[in-house]
């Protein structure tokens, strides 16, 4: 059958590389796992491709398109490897990175315990260029050409030809930059270059260099690995094909365009996750839902509100704040592969050090030497002694021994230490759930989760206990759900321009004129990427706070003319919001002036996003009324001590059947283990919605 029209979204993860794709005419979606390739992510890419087109016997020429979540960019700066940078600043304003910010990080009691990480450009890396702007981009001092070719010529000298460049005020005016960055060119030609006032027009120096210098820093690998991808793929299909990159905005952008921005990449994957979780609780009818995305080395949490995943400029990746707009993600060192240790004062620990996929677990038998959190699922029955539906056995007395050890070092019996590990790695994953919701103002108990990933699910009734949550929504195939949502994503830009002012002395023209300027930057962009100006949607957004406070809060703006009554209703939102975050206002207060700091305004070019299929009625799937089940002893509390346990094949359940705990629901990628007290229904959607039995 020729002439298809196939969508694919693919999900390169540590260890595995998850692939989707979208039948555009018959709406069918079909899913596949293949090994992933750290040598070379592009093997394990096309690799993906190739499997995924065997599966539902389509060829190259029938893609229409591939969108992509990629981690080689967050990689790059967890694993603190940044090469040669080099960093150009306004004079006398060398050691700003030096000085940076004051405040410690949370979880260091005072300051006294903290050391300040390295800089990511050593000070002897560190050049100035004379000439000087005022907030307003009013020119002050001239631009010092000598010492901008002098800089250039040092830089070229030295062999480092990565760098970021921001001079003071660039966000009001960008002259200065743009007249450095030709000097560059001319002098040093094979200087790869970021300047701030693309990167991030606002204002706050450090953050603007920080994240003007990690998007240098990323440009480099993310330009090859990009480029070599399209070119992979261009013989791979013979014609080109549409290829997008996700961001950590919550949408995708041309490969071509990623090249010059990479930065927008650096939370790609766990983006993907967020938006995928977000569109199939919608559809299934929860508002309010937690996410959480668990893999081998860590756990992504993050929260969705009316299918929207909430979005942060106060993010940071390892070491280094990104002030980009990115999904609100807290990740946390609790994965299936977390390793379970002693303190020095004798206690239990779990984490954030992970065996990896490589030698992994104790139970994978490739001479792993600790227990892990996935050897306490298996020796106590919780999951089944193989993955992947049988391709990987695993060693289950290699993971006792280890266990087994552990619990005499600790003088505690088996499956009081199994249990404990599982129990420190779901309060660690429960702590990251409370940095996304309790410290953002949220109830949880209002909140449903969902869990996706290889070992998300493993805990979720556990989490369900400790934080009081509504319920769980597991989805079929929760491994591809990142994959997914690669599917349902928009193009998106976002652009930003600093204009500080009170509300009182508000000029509604000028706001107007640059609100107008950021929306004819985002229709171009959208015009590049090939959408017809009927297609384009624009959202602003306003970065609002009270007169003397230090940061701001992100306040949704409406269409329109700026004028009072636009202004009036700004306000109105950012007491509502202030409230709801902080717990308190000063609506109606004369003495509180409200002041606007940041416009935003991000452009939108919308795709057709994949229906969810419905599940058969157990009536279609079953003619008689009973389930068939094996059953394993599997101990859910240590004082209980083992349960035979119904073991429920997922494939085999339709929409309406309900059953209670203790049960373990098996699948392809994962396994579900419902404890004793909570029951299940499977909903039209296949989703498995977890309630507490006292909970009806």
């Amino acid at each position: 059958m020729s002439n298809r029209r196939i969508r694919i979204g693919i999900d390169t993860g540590g260890t595995f590389t998850d692939v989707v794709a979208f039948d555009e005419d018959s709406g069918e979606l079909v899913t596949t796992k293949t090994p992933s390739t750290p040598g070379n992510p592009a093997d394990g890419f096309i690799a993906g491709i190739e499997k995924i087109l065997g599966v539902v016997g389509a060829e190259g020429s029938d893609i229409t398109a591939v969108s992509h979540g990629t981690t080689v960019a967050t990689n790059k700066l967890l694993e603190g490897k940044v090469e040669a940078l080099g960093f150009i600043t306004t004079e006398g304003y060398e050691f700003m990175l030096e000085i940076a910010r004051q405040s410690v990080p949370d979880g260091y009691g005072n300051s006294y315990f903290w050391v300040k990480p390295d800089r990511i450009v050593p000070a002897d890396r560190v050049r100035t260029v004379g000439g000087r702007l005022d907030f307003t981009g009013a020119e002050i001092r001239p631009f010092d050409e000598e010492q901008a070719v002098a800089a250039a010529r040092w830089f070229r000298d030295q062999g480092i030809s990565t760098i970021g460049v921001c001079l003071l005020h660039a966000y009001a005016n960008d002259e200065h930059e743009l007249r450095l960055r030709e000097v560059l060119r001319r002098e040093h030609p094979d200087a790869v270059v970021s300047i701030s006032s693309e990167v991030l027009r606002e204002y706050r120096e450090y953050e603007r260099s920080m994240t003007t210098l990690v998007d240098a820093a990323v440009k480099p690998n993310v330009s090859r690995y990009v480029t070599n991808i399209s070119e992979r793929l261009l013989n791979f299909t013979g014609s080109a094909i549409p290829f997008y990159v996700m961001k950590s905005n919550g949408g995708v952008l041309s490969a071509d365009e990623v090249v010059h921005q990479p930065i927008t990449t650096v939370l790609s994957g766990p983006a993907a996750g967020a938006l995928g979780a977000a569109l199939i609780a919608k559809v299934a009818g929860f508002p309010k839902i937690l996410t959480c995305d668990g893999g081998g080395t860590s756990t992504d949490v993050s929260v969705v509100l009316d299918g929207e995943p909430t979005l942060t400029t106060e993010g940071t990746v390892g070491a280094y704040p990104s002030k980009i707009p990115m999904i609100d993600v807290v990740t946390v060192g609790a994965g299936g592969g977390s390793i379970a240790w002693l303190s020095p004062e004798g206690t239990l620990k779990v984490g954030p050090h992970s065996a990896g996929a490589d030698p992994g677990p104790l139970c994978y038998g490739k001479g792993g030497t600790a227990p892990t959190i996935t050897d306490a699922h298996v020796t106590l029955g919780r999951i089944p002694p193989h993955l992947l539906g049988g391709e990987i056995p695993l060693d289950v007395e290699a993971a006792r021994a280890g266990i087994t050890e552990l619990a005499g070092q600790l003088g505690v019996d088996f499956e009081r230490c199994a249990t404990g590990i599982l129990e420190i790695s779901a309060w660690n994953q429960a702590n990251a759930l409370r940095q996304v919701s309790v410290k953002r103002g949220l109830d949880v108990r209002d909140f449903m989760l969902t869990t996706f990933g290889g070992s998300g699910s493993l805990l979720a009734c556990r989490l369900v206990d400790i934080l009081d949550l509504a319920g769980v929504v597991v989805p079929p195939n929760p491994g591809n759900v990142s994959a997914f949502g690669l599917l349902t994503v928009d193009v998106k830009n976002d652009y930003v321009q600093t204009h500080v002012a009170k509300e009182s002395a508000l000029d509604h023209a000028a706001v107007q004129a640059v609100l107008d300027t950021l929306t004819d930057r985002a229709r171009e962009a959208l015009d590049k990427e090939g959408f017809t100006e009927d297609q384009h949607q624009f959202h602003r957004t306003i970065d609002v706070r009270y007169v003397g406070q230090a940061y701001e809060v992100r306040v949704a703006a409406p269409e329109g003319e700026v004028d009072q009554a636009y202004v009036a209703e700004v306000a109105d939102t950012f007491h509502a919001e202030h409230r709801q975050l902080y717990g308190y206002d000063f609506r109606g207060d004369p003495t509180q002036q409200v002041e606007w700091v940041n416009l935003r305004v991000t452009g939108i070019g919308p795709i057709t996003r994949p229906e969810i299929p419905k599940l058969p009625s157990v009536v279609e799937v079953r003619a008689s009324a009973s389930l068939e089940t094996t059953t394993r002893p599997v101990c859910f509390d240590p004082e209980v001590g083992y349960v035979d346990t119904p073991i429920i094949w997922r494939g085999d359940l339709g929409a309406g059947d309900t059953f209670s705990g203790p049960a373990i629901v098996e699948e392809f990628g994962s396994t579900i283990p419902v404890h004793p007290g909570f029951e299940v229904v499977v909903d039209d959607w296949a989703n498995l919605v977890i309630r507490k039995e006292s909970g009806r």
